[in-house]
């Protein structure tokens, strides 16, 4: 018992990392979808549009992998490696969503999320990559 314990925690440590990675790599997207520093602009200038942009991202991202993990493989090399590839791909979806949004509305969507008021563009664009998320996590399940 105590080494089935000691295993499920092991992997519980190794999927929780693989889970952080993708959500740093989601940063990292809307870092580069949005002009300036993302980190600056929510932690230093308190951004509320690009505040809740990246939170759905990180949602959609939480979900992607709980979905991967919940229906893994009884392998855990094969659920480990499910997790990562759904969460890349679930990545590159909502960066699509994104530039698609950014294609259909009027002036550049990145600017949008940077001005200081509050903007219902941000809103659309949070709920777009939030959505973009949950059709992975069907595609998944």
């Amino acid at each position: 018992m105590l080494q089935d314990l000691l295993e499920g925690a092991g992997r519980s440590i190794v999927f929780g990392l693989v889970g952080i990675g993708l959500m740093a790599v989601g940063f990292v997207l809307i870092d580069l979808l949005t002009p300036g520093k993302l980190r600056n602009l929510i932690w230093v200038d308190r951004n509320p549009n690009a505040a809740l942009l990246l939170a759905a991202n990180q949602l959609g991202i939480a979900a992607i992998v709980f979905t991967a993990i919940f229906t893994s493989y009884d392998s855990f090399g094969q659920g480990l490696a499910s997790t990562a590839l759904f969460g890349l791909v679930g990545i590159v979806i909502m960066g699509l969503a994104f530039l698609v949004l950014d294609w259909m509305t009027p002036g550049k969507l990145g600017e949008v999320i940077c001005t200081d008021d509050y903007h219902g563009g941000a809103l659309v664009s949070a709920a777009s990559h939030f959505g973009a998320a949950l059709i992975v996590c069907a595609c998944i399940a």
